[in-house]
């Protein structure tokens, strides 16, 4: 275990905080059916308390939008390396859409290789507008690429606005607190492939390195492979297996600074030691580029005073894939 996980999960917090040995799976299905809202939020508090993550069941994405995300995913990686990087992310400029090769972003830079490649769209624009604001790059060898992953990517931004309204209850807010900043929010949809890892696997490369995610909420789909490790307060990494039918939930450093880190943006991880290829389909949900975010005054007392300086969300985020993406080493937000 290197000292500088343990170090990020040793605030104030931690003798307060459960450990875990599996991620909780909450029903959610009073969102789009209607329901008991606050025992939902009520769930959803005490896992991003103490775990950071959780899954989700009827959560009302058709299997179909899925299932037709990951086909065109595997499609895509199976294309020649040379049309793959015709649509390369350095081409779209501080847009970031487009394709990254094995070991072109490291998420812990000073330790990891990661062992992966991906695709990122986001909110269709057509031209380049800021930072994560810019036209995708869709692939031409692959006519039903664009309907399916980009429907993907609407029916989970449409998730994460249900899922932002109860996190917003589960802290005692009105429902819309979380709207005023999410009026034309910073979305990703990352498809992923890990290919297999033959041999001794540590630290110096693996899946994807020991992180936090940068922004408010993470929607993860994945495939039945597994590997995605979730860091426990004990130290001790826990599986979150894939199980059908649900996804993998989890927040980002703005939601932790925002509550004063009652709500954990945990360390996790990808080791795909299962001799198989893996693919996974990350959303992930931040907000406006210019929100603000600093603690809330529920969450600060004269025994808990803030730990965090307000950021703004389109800064922090660019300046997280600075320090991922060479091609953006000399760009400032």
């Amino acid at each position: 275990m290197a000292q500088h996980d343990l170090d990020r999960l040793q605030d104030r917090l931690r003798a307060q905080r459960q450990s875990f040995d599996s991620i909780p799976v909450i029903d959610i299905g009073a969102i789009s059916q209607g329901g008991d809202l606050f025992q939902v939020a009520k769930d959803i508090r005490w896992a991003l308390t103490h775990v950071g993550f959780f899954y989700v069941k009827n959560h009302g994405v058709p299997e179909v939008t899925v299932q037709s995300a990951f086909d065109q995913a595997r499609a895509f990686f199976d294309l020649p390396l040379e049309q793959k990087m015709d649509l390369h992310i350095s081409q779209s400029d501080v847009a970031l859409r487009g394709y990254i090769e094995i070991f072109g972003e490291n998420t812990d830079p000073t330790k990891t290789k990661d062992l992966k490649e991906c695709f990122d769209l986001g909110p269709e624009r057509a031209a380049l507008e800021a930072p994560f604001f810019g036209p995708n790059q869709w692939p031409a060898a692959l006519p039903a690429f664009r309907k399916a992953v980009y429907g993907y990517h609407e029916a989970a931004k449409k998730l994460s606005q249900g899922l932002m309204r109860v996190i917003a209850l589960s802290l005692d807010l009105d429902p819309e607190f979380f709207a005023a900043k999410l009026k034309n929010p910073i979305s990703i949809q990352r498809l992923l492939h890990y290919p297999p890892q033959d041999g001794q696997i540590d630290e110096s490369m693996m899946g994807i390195g020991a992180h936090t995610d940068y922004g408010c909420l993470t929607i993860l789909a994945q495939d039945d492979v597994g590997g995605l490790q979730v860091m426990n307060r004990d130290g001790v990494w826990v599986e979150g297996p894939p199980i059908p039918g649900t996804f993998v939930i989890n927040i980002g450093d703005l939601i932790q600074r925002l509550t004063n880190d009652l709500y954990l943006a945990n360390l996790h991880r990808v080791v795909n030691s299962s001799g198989r290829e893996r693919y996974s389909i990350p959303f992930f949900i931040d907000a406006d580029a210019d929100a603000e975010f600093a603690p809330l005054a529920t969450c600060v007392g004269a025994d808990n005073p803030a730990r965090y300086e307000p950021v703004i969300c389109g800064a922090h985020k660019f300046s997280r894939f600075r320090a991922s993406f060479p091609h953006l080493a000399e760009r400032v937000a």
